[in-house]
């Protein structure tokens, strides 16, 4: 359908458009107009991601100028797989109704893991050795010995590519990670070096957050993109989080030890080069006395041997006298290291800031903040140099040069503590440093500063007014849109109490009480018994889960429960998970029915979506407050408090209640699905607590689901699963999306209308 929003013709591959995704549209195209950020909350199932493509598509054919290239964020490759079909689609509408094909080119960029097609390389299942191997395939020096010596094995496709590839450019089009793979191999062209290559001059990029928000990673592969781009966050409930640990950096004992290893080699390494090939130690040496940004250099550059961000102004400047030269460094890295080590001799916990850490390590060691500031950049030229093939084996001590740099560079917004012990293993002494990040905004403010619109959006953003400040920007829009609905297709409730009226609650003072745990039994084998299919339920951690399970077995609620479901649970072993969720889906698919036992912030809260007879119920078991007796956590409540005027309870609660409403979200995928949500716990009736959900939760929690014991909430969900049952057809929400529908555009006509006139 052709619809006209705010006077831009917007082409929408649906016989349909929902109210909410019309006035989405409204908004986005007035964020544009603006050339301004914007904050938005969409309920889940109503399509935002083809509501975003199609008017900033249209948007972009319409003003070429202003907006040159759309660069589309999200978390997960089924998420991004999920955009391009949506992409495909709607290109498709445009040919079909104009009879010519948009030229766009559209693409995913993804891991080498994900894209490689060599035979051998891609066998490979770790991420990390897939890195290692490509680059001992690919990189200049490999490919210049084997020149000489045929033997030397390299990589045909990326040969293939570096040869045609870079002189033809893609045709129009949008291609999925498949469909790279598959122009790859009919040309014997490397898909991910394709890829990085396109993403210039493509005008839709499909990437994972890391590729702007990681600096290591952003200034290698996102650096060349326009300030007239648009950037879409998708799924960005949790950008802070991911922006924090973009930035930060853990260091414990066996990456200290492994790092002097690293250390050794390369003394031995640049030694007998020193015998060798002394050349290229003074050809490296000069080259640093001139400046690193010489055009060799930034050709080598790549994703594995990539910096942490550096201001401009030091980038300009030259690497310092003491550390150009090989041995040099390399004993300069030995000092830094030992002294790491000596850090990491404690008994009790240390806090500091940068500063006081670069005080105290000018005073034992005589290390300079300077040369600091240039380790990772300064390794990575030795390590070329050398031509180390393999660089998986030198992840330690690069991961040590990030340290130096990020510490000796960022000297406000983050903490440094060191801690005896693990959380996991608090009885084995296993002491870590952590430098971690506590500003948030920090990562994002380059991608704010440098395009010129940036969306951030989910379906559970609430409360709106944290982001801008936890992220330090200024949105030109900030909404949240409610959803229409023909039938009442979502059930929120509150249960606060078991059919004993003892209270429920995962609060730390009573969740160890046997009646509180029999309730949450009780109350999860009673909606077992009552809810067609699959039940989900969350729980506040796997600790929590495991000492309720346990439990559980002892006073025979398991039992009751596998009379009616099947019973599955999330680890945190990926493999484990994977298989629980294949086979909890089968059970729901034969109709046996089946309850998986999840946790909130897990695998299963943020990435799988329970559609249909999948998630007919979601139980909240608690509220899932982080640990609030973590050091990092409380530095950076502090930290909030201080820089922007967060109270610590209020940072506490909406992070709560955002992963809370992400839980119970995923029960309810489309309009044509319908699902019960849950919150089981009394303090999630408390107004403090109730207000921080979407808009589009509670406006269907009204005050007589606020309060509800087991049997009341198990009498409701029946009567409304009875209602759920009748017959209802799409026709049915289609014609209510129709109607409101032509409402808008009638308001809209009479808008543009009135504004001629005036005219």
């Amino acid at each position: 359908m052709k619809i006209s929003v705010d006077g831009l013709i917007v082409y929408f591959p649906y016989d349909y458009i929902y109210p909410e995704q019309y006035a989405y549209m409204l908004e986005l195209k007035r964020g544009l107009d603006a050339k301004g950020h914007c904050l938005l909350e969409m309920p889940s199932g109503t399509g935002k991601t083809i509501t975003l493509l199609s008017l900033i598509v249209a948007y972009m054919l319409e003003h070429p100028l202003d907006v040159t290239k759309l660069i589309y964020c999200s978390r997960t490759v089924p998420e991004i797989e999920k955009v391009i079909e949506e992409l495909k689609k709607l290109i498709d509408y445009y040919e079909k109704e104009t009879e010519s094909k948009p030229k766009i080119v559209g693409l995913v960029l993804s891991s080498r893991k994900n894209m490689c097609i060599h035979p051998e390389v891609s066998r490979e299942r770790e991420g990390k050795i897939v890195d290692g191997r490509c680059h001992s395939l690919t990189a200049s020096y490999v490919r210049e010995r084997h020149n000489y010596d045929e033997s030397t094995p390299i990589c045909n496709f990326y040969e293939g590519f570096d040869m045609e590839g870079k002189e033809q450019i893609i045709p129009p089009g949008i291609y999925s990670i498949d469909d790279l793979k598959e122009y790859g191999k009919d040309r014997s062209w490397c898909p991910y070096f394709l890829a990085r290559f396109t993403i210039l001059h493509a005008q839709i990029v499909v990437y994972s957050y890391h590729y702007l928000l990681d600096p290591k990673i952003a200034e290698t592969v996102s650096k060349e993109l326009s300030k007239s781009s648009v950037v879409i966050f998708d799924e960005a409930h949790n950008i802070d989080n991911v922006c924090i640990d973009s930035m930060s950096v853990k260091i414990n004992r066996k990456t200290m030890e492994r790092s002097s290893t690293n250390i050794q080699l390369l003394e031995k390494t640049v030694a007998e080069m020193r015998e060798v090939d002394v050349n290229k130690l003074r050809e490296e040496y000069d080259r640093l006395v001139e400046g690193l940004k010489d055009a060799q250099f930034q050709r080598e550059t790549d994703v594995i041997l990539a910096n942490p961000i550096l201001p401009n102004e030091i980038l300009e400047e030259v690497v310092p006298g003491n550390i150009r030269n090989a041995e040099h460094f390399v004993s300069f890295l030995k000092r830094f290291v030992e002294y790491l080590k000596t850090r990491l001799r404690v008994q009790h916990v240390v806090q500091e800031s940068p500063a006081a850490f670069l005080r105290d390590i000018q005073a034992k060691v005589a290390i300079e903040r300077k040369p600091l500031r240039f380790c990772a950049q300064r390794l990575a030229s030795l390590l070329r140099t050398m031509e180390i093939t393999d660089l998986t084996d030198f992840s330690p001590i690069i991961l040590v040069t990030h340290l130096a740099t990020l510490v000796s560079t960022y000297t406000h917004g983050f903490t440094i503590i060191v801690e005896p012990f693990d959380d996991k293993t608090p009885t084995v002494l296993n002491p870590i440093l952590h430098f971690s990040c506590l500003d948030s905004s920090i990562a994002i403010k380059p991608i704010f500063d440098r395009f010129q619109t940036v969306i951030i959006t989910s379906g559970t953003l609430s409360p709106l007014d944290m982001y801008p400040k936890i992220l330090n920007f200024h949105p030109v829009i900030m909404s949240s849109f409610t959803m229409t609905l023909a039938r009442p297709c979502l059930l929120p409730m509150i249960v606060a109490k078991g059919n004993d009226q003892v209270t429920i609650s995962s609060k730390y003072e009573t969740r160890e009480d046997v009646a509180v745990i029999r309730n949450y039994g009780q109350l999860l084998v009673e909606f077992s018994a009552t809810v067609p299919d699959g039940l989900v339920c969350f729980f506040t951690s796997y600790l929590y889960m495991e000492s309720v399970v346990a439990a559980w077995y002892d006073q025979g609620v398991v039992d009751q429960l596998q009379r009616h479901k099947l019973l599955f649970i999330e680890t945190q072993d990926s493999a484990e998970t994977s298989l629980a969720l294949i086979n909890y889906i089968k059970a729901c698919e034969n109709g046996r029915g089946a309850v998986l036992l999840s946790v909130a912030r897990g695998k299963v809260s943020e990435g799988v979506d329970f559609d249909h007879h999948l998630g007919r119920a979601v139980l909240m078991f608690g509220i899932p407050y982080v640990y609030t007796q973590s050091r990092i956590l409380k530095a950076r409540l502090e930290y909030l408090r201080d820089q922007f005027q967060i109270r610590e309870n209020d940072f506490l609660t909406f992070d709560a209640m955002r992963h809370a409403a992400q839980c119970v979200g995923r029960a309810i995928r489309g309009k044509t699905d319908y699902g019960i949500m849950v919150f089981a716990d009394k303090r999630f009736s408390r107004i403090d607590k109730r207000s921080k959900l979407p808009k589009w939760i509670q406006e269907h929690l009204t005050d007589n689901l606020c309060n509800l014991s087991t049997e009341e909430a198990i009498q409701i969900s029946k009567r409304w699963l009875r209602q759920m049952a009748q017959p209802f057809t799409r026709e049915d929400q289609l014609g209510l999306s129709l109607l409101t529908r032509e409402q808008l555009e009638k308001e809209e006509a009479a808008k543009i209308e009135q504004k001629a006139q005036q005219n």
